[in-house]
């Protein structure tokens, strides 16, 4: 199944939970908290302003991305976990 974003939005696969702290001890499923990093799948075309222009979103498919912990909807395709966010809900980009 393929989706295309509408609007403003964004899908982004999120990156696989922190399993093991970093001096090597292992977090309980039910301790690990929701990954707030991820990498955009998909981009909407962006919203319209007051004018109708299009407002496109700064974010490009393969951007690795923060977003905001409680922002999106989780949604399953092909069995997979994505999220779709508004571009708005999208903190910063990370560069390398």
């Amino acid at each position: 199944m393929t989706l295309k974003p509408l609007g403003d939005r964004v899908l982004v696969k999120p990156a696989p939970k922190e399993e093991k702290t970093a001096s090597g001890l292992y977090i309980s499923s039910g301790a690990q908290e929701k990954p707030q990093r991820g990498e955009v799948i998909a981009v909407g075309a962006g919203k319209l302003n007051d004018k109708g222009e299009r407002i496109v979103p700064d974010v490009k498919v393969g951007d690795q991305v923060y977003y905001g912990k409680f922002g999106g909807n989780e949604i399953k395709v092909d069995g997979e976990d994505f999220l779709l966010l508004r571009a708005d809900d999208i903190y910063a980009i990370v560069t390398e």
